[in-house]
């Protein structure tokens, strides 16, 4: 099934790199009638577009226009060296991708601590920003877990045990561990996950360790309130690693004036993968399509 929608994405959509500087470019990927309801999709930050593949054919179908933002050192984005990495740097870069496109009041979906870019670009620009649906994210105040961080000490030495292989290893016992239903994982979903690394091992590590050592230039916290757009944080019902902690939900519950959560049953972290439907029908929830281009 996964294979035939990524055949429907791919004839229906076009990618291609946008310079947000002059040193760094942003990996787009877009589908639909320009004219549509615009759907921003921002990958987790081990992801990329791929991870999105099942849910933009139905997103269009519903009448939206998608765009797929990989943030900087994700997917097949720019990998400088020497970037600034922070959740802040990430969402002032997706607003200027948003201006260069022309997009305005759009529904941002983000998976996992992308989320916390969304977050950011609700209340940095609110002109962009029509809602949010948060798979499973958390308002995140650094890109990288003190976990991620202690294995990036070790980055020099993944090429020499074992480079892509052992990259490959780790993303599918991450995928597995994070799944409801992990039958969704196999060698070529595993594959597209790690597709942007696989081109070029040493910009994504380069990139993983400019992520673990960003420092966050300006903390999510203080600022929840003033994000006014709605606030859809879906979760997996099913037993799962990963997810944001109670204390999470309960801060964004306290602190967004227009915030639901919602379980979705049977599902782990990966939504879009595991109840692609569910995702579709919250946006329809928060965003219904314009009349004019719904199906």
């Amino acid at each position: 099934m996964w294979l035939l929608a990524l055949v429907m994405l791919a004839d229906s959509s076009h990618a291609f790199p946008l310079a947000v500087s002059p040193a760094e470019s942003l990996q787009v990927t877009e589908a639909g009638a320009v004219a549509a309801a615009p759907v921003v999709l921002i990958p987790g930050l081990f992801g990329s577009a791929f991870a999105y593949r099942k849910v933009v054919p139905l997103l269009t179908a519903a009448g939206y226009r998608t765009l797929v933002i990989e943030p900087l050192g994700v997917g097949s984005s720019g990998r400088p060296e020497h970037a600034d990495y922070c959740l802040t740097a990430q969402a002032d870069r997706i607003a200027a991708a948003l201006d260069h496109l022309g997009v305005q009041r759009a529904l941002v979906i983000a998976h996992q601590t992308s989320a916390s870019i969304a977050y950011r670009l609700a209340y940095r620009r609110p002109d962009l920003v029509r809602g949010i649906i948060s798979l499973e994210g958390g308002p995140a105040e650094a890109a990288a877990t003190p976990g991620f961080r202690r294995a990036m000490q070790l980055a020099p030495w993944i090429k020499l045990f074992g480079g892509m292989g052992l990259i490959r290893k780790k993303i599918r016992k991450n995928l597995i561990e994070a799944s409801g239903d992990a039958s969704w994982v196999s060698d070529e979903v595993v594959d597209g996950y790690t597709a942007g690394a696989a081109r070029d091992l040493d910009g994504t590590l380069k990139a993983y360790v400019g992520m673990a050592r960003a420092r966050e230039r300006e903390r999510l916290r203080p600022h929840l309130a003033q994000i006014a757009c709605p606030v859809l944080l879906l979760l997996g019902g099913a037993p799962h690693k990963g997810g944001p902690p109670p204390a999470e939900v309960t801060l964004l519950a306290q602190s967004l004036p227009a915030f639901t959560a919602d379980t979705v049953p049977g599902a782990g972290s990966f939504l879009q993968e595991e109840q692609p439907g569910a995702v579709v029908a919250a946006v329809r929830r928060v965003a219904p399509p314009l009349a004019s281009a719904a199906p």
